[in-house]
């Protein structure tokens, strides 16, 4: 009798050949032909004609199900068994096949059978066939059962067909991200090669290396492979391009009805992602991720080991204090603690890199310039390991005003990605999007990939030598706030400054102040407090934009001047936090000595830094003195004079009636400019978007939109016109008008905002003892002199008598640098070329004796430029018509 047995089909060789498993042990294989019949057979060099129909028909019918199997009959040779087969619905193999003509009866087939029940089962095969011919089924059609199947992936336009999705069927798993597949481009056209499935790696598989020796498989590895087998070997499925790997191999997204393979694979712990497939997949590489970090949680299978981060991690408000390199900053807390970051899954370029190391310089100051100084929000992300004498450190994502900086110098070409080990958690959230940026960094050759590195800045030390610099200080001298960089902090009041656009470098001391020495880097005892002044500086200064003042050098080429942070002398804040002295004399030099000793007063008044033991009446002592040699001095001179009220300003607009709007240099520049940050934020949140309630009155305080920067500003309505919905308006910080639209206004309520909180620091002044002349020609060329005379530029102004009435300043101008007296003021020189007169009637108050002086030599000057004929002089004395 026919033995008999049960099994489950894997897959289809060809439409006689089946490969069955074992009900019990599924990796027990055999392989089973249909008796006494044949079929066209699939053949690397070239099918056989309807090879592949035939083989879909019976794949159709039978892959994954059990069949009942009888064996008729076995070679002896190579063991493979003959029978027939019938499934769980009856249906009978090989009679359906060959009914439906896709395989035919062998013409020997029983002639040594005895049989009669096998006998009358070829009868019936026969007739099947005879049927099959009639009906010209199948192979019978006789055309058009030639496919053309290649199996060279050359042969495909990969970007053709990148990002289609196509029909395949799964012929062999290798390991289960490795399949060869057998892709349908069109009805006549088939592609068999093998393919990577996206976005993932799985273990490895028994396999032979190079040289001939059999590699174990990895853990996990069979399991893969036959989780993929048992869902996709010889199923349809959807294959969706997606590139092609270094080794040109297809690599492609396999979809079956219920979804992609790999994620499944993923999910289950039986993968990892694969990074280098990122770029291609694009969007479609965040599920992958979401399922791989669902079987982390579980500790499924290849994560059984990983340990869970903290959710969300740790993240807090910092401080960058320093730029280590383009992917290392050191950040200070709320408490005060300064600790060193590197930034996630980003690294800057390296030195070792002959193709990196010329951008390194470019990199760490683009840096520097996004974050010196900035408030930045950390999301730690996991930790450095110590290595080579380095502690461990964080390395997290930080962000700035709510912009990624580790995407933004990847973006900018400034850092590439780090490519972790498969099992390394410790990278940034956004890692694909990184991938992504880098890779389109690369295309557009930005930053360190444009393989043309600036020429390399190289600072001369100008402080090296006495004479060198002595004749830099003679440049630097003769210019007004001078752009530079604070590179180092060596003590609170010594630095080393750079200066780009003179590529020099030099060592700069405040002037006018004394600091207490820090303590020296090999152990060297400091003053007191000389720690904490080193610590301030270097909080406030340390790598950040500046702008000096030189004034002189001293005796061992160190430059003596002024340092200017956010436009506030860091001198005077030194002083008023208590930790540097007034140097009176160099003070006096240096032209800053009543606001530096204003500053030390406050300073011993809140009983701060090394004044905290301060005893008034020791000042009260040293006052009285000074007091008398002031009395002594004051009868040599008239008793009408004014004490002379100087003070830091700058003009901020001029009028067109010739009024000066002027903001006088302190607290309140200081104030405005971190109350105009915050204006400018406020201003960007669309929620604070909201226009005018009702049409603007004048006198209204409003928020209005500069035209020239389409920011907005702190004003006042003037006037309006009603018909076009148009306002006048007065940027009561600097003092210009425009007309502009109401869309263009905003309440100006907001109590951290209004005028209470921060007066108006445009202050209305005018010239003192001049008058401008009333020719409209003449009168534009004054305006003209002026404004070129003032525009940009620090000035000091004598405030020679305020109208409270009138709310009027009348002022004369100096230069910064100049003596103070009236020969160098700009109201001279205003004069001296003919630009204004002195007046014929003089005000009130320019008629007192402590106006003498200046009236007289005013009227010299004036009587030069008539001689000169200069300006309006120039056709003559028009005062004489």
């Amino acid at each position: 009798m026919a033995k008999q047995f049960f099994a489950n089909v894997k897959s289809v060789l060809s439409g006689d050949t089946l490969v069955l498993t074992s009900q019990n042990n599924p990796n027990s294989e055999r392989t089973f032909s249909l008796a006494f019949v044949t079929g066209p057979h699939l053949r690397r060099e070239g099918d056989e004609p309807f090879a592949f129909q035939s083989r879909e028909y019976l794949r159709g019918l039978i892959v994954g199900k059990p069949v009942q199997c009888t064996i008729q009959y076995t070679i002896p040779n190579s063991g493979r068994e003959y029978g027939f087969a019938q499934l769980k619905d009856g249906t009978q193999l090989p009679d359906e096949l060959v009914k439906a003509g896709w395989i035919k009866v062998r013409e020997d087939a029983g002639r040594k059978e005895e049989s009669e029940e096998v006998l009358q089962r070829l009868e019936t095969l026969r007739s099947l066939e005879a049927q099959a011919k009639s009906e010209a089924k199948g192979l019978w059609a006789g055309v058009g059962g030639v496919i053309d199947v290649q199996n060279d992936l050359s042969s495909l336009d990969i970007n053709e067909w990148k990002g289609k999705t196509v029909d395949g069927v799964v012929e062999r798993v290798l390991s289960g991200d490795r399949c060869l597949v057998r892709l349908k481009l069109s009805e006549k056209k088939q592609l068999q090669v093998m393919s990577l499935v996206a976005g993932i790696r799985t273990p490895a598989t028994e396999r032979v290396n190079q040289f001939g020796q059999t590699q174990p498989a990895e853990e996990f590895g069979v399991d893969a492979r036959q989780y993929v087998e048992q869902r996709l070997l010889q199923r349809d499925v959807k294959v969706e391009i997606v590139g092609v790997s270094p080794q040109g191999q297809l690599i492609a997204s396999l979809l079956h009805p219920r979804g992609s393979i790999a994620e499944f694979l993923l999910a289950d712990g039986l993968a990892r992602c694969n990074d280098f497939h990122s770029t291609m997949l694009g969007s479609k590489m965040a599920p992958l991720r979401a399922a791989e970090k669902k079987a982390q949680i579980g500790k499924l299978r290849l994560h059984k080991d990983h340990v869970a981060k903290a959710e969300g991690g740790s993240a807090s408000d910092m401080i960058v204090s320093k730029i280590m390199g383009a992917d290392a900053i050191f950040v200070r807390t709320k408490n005060g603690d300064e600790k060193r970051i590197n930034l996630s899954s980003v690294r800057g370029p390296r030195a070792g890199e002959p193709s990196e190391a010329p951008f390194r310089d470019e990199a760490k100051e683009y840096l520097r310039k996004k974050l010196i100084g900035k408030h930045v929000k950390v999301s730690v992300d996991g930790e450095k390991p110590a290595s080579e004498g380095f502690e461990a450190r964080d390395v997290a994502t930080v962000t700035e005003k709510g912009k990624n900086i580790n995407l933004q110098l990847v973006q900018d070409g400034w850092c590439s990605v780090v490519r972790h080990r498969k099992d390394d958690t410790d990278r940034a959230p956004n890692y694909d999007e990184l991938l992504a940026a880098q890779e389109e960094a690369q295309e557009k050759k930005k930053g360190m990939w444009s393989g043309k590195a600036s020429k390399a800045r190289t600072y001369v030390d100008v402080s090296a030598s006495v004479q060198k610099a002595k004749i830099q200080a003679s440049t630097l001298s003769r210019q007004k706030k001078v752009p530079a960089i604070v590179d180092f902090c060596k003590a609170g009041s010594r630095f080393t400054i750079l200066v780009p656009r003179e590529n020099i470098k030099f060592t700069m001391v405040l002037a006018g102040v004394r600091a207490p020495r820090a303590p020296g880097p090999r152990q060297e005892k400091g003053e007191p407090f000389g720690q904490e002044a080193l610590d301030l500086a270097n909080r406030r200064c340390n790598q950040r934009d500046c702008e000096i003042d030189v004034h002189d050098i001293d005796k061992v080429g160190g430059f003596i001047g002024d340092l200017y942070i956010n436009r506030e002398n860091f001198a005077k804040v030194l002083v008023e936090e208590g930790l540097a002295e007034v140097h009176r004399y160099s003070a006096e030099k240096a032209g800053n000595a009543n606001e530096l000793i204003a500053a030390e007063q406050r300073a011993k008044e809140g009983r701060k830094g090394k004044w905290h033991d301060w005893d008034p009446s020791q000042d009260v002592e040293d006052g009285e003195d000074e007091s008398a040699a002031v009395e002594n001095s004051a009868d040599s001179g008239p008793m009408d004079k004014k004490p002379a009220d100087y003070r830091e300003v700058v003009v901020s607009n001029i009028d067109s009636n010739g009024k000066l709007k002027i903001q006088e240099i302190g607290k309140g520049t200081s104030a405005l400019e971190i109350m105009m940050n915050e204006f400018r934020r406020f201003h960007l949140d669309s929620k604070n978007s909201k226009p005018l309630a009702n049409p603007p009155k004048a006198g209204e305080y409003v928020s209005a939109k500069f035209s020239a920067d389409d920011q907005w500003y702190r004003a006042r309505v003037r006037s309006n016109d009603r018909a076009n919905k148009v306002a006048e308006v007065v940027y009561v910080d600097y003092g210009n008008t425009e007309m502009i639209p109401w869309a263009k206004l905003r309440p100006l309520d907001q109590p951290q905002f209004t005028t209470q909180k921060l007066k108006a620091q445009a202050i209305d002044a005018a010239l003192s003892f001049i008058q401008l002349p009333t020719a409209t020609d003449y009168f534009r060329e004054a305006i003209d002199f002026i404004t070129e005379s003032t525009d940009g530029r620090s000035l000091v102004a004598s405030f020679d008598f305020v109208d409270t009435k009138e709310g009027l300043s009348y002022i004369t101008l100096f230069d910064e640098k100049a003596s103070g007296s009236f020969a160098d003021s700009i109201n001279k020189e205003v004069v001296a070329n003919g630009y204004a007169m002195v007046p014929k009637k003089l005000k009130a108050w320019e008629r007192g004796r402590a106006s003498e002086e200046v009236l007289k030599k005013l009227r010299e000057v004036e009587s030069q430029a008539k001689a000169d004929r200069n300006g309006m002089w120039q056709y003559g004395d028009i005062t004489e018509d």
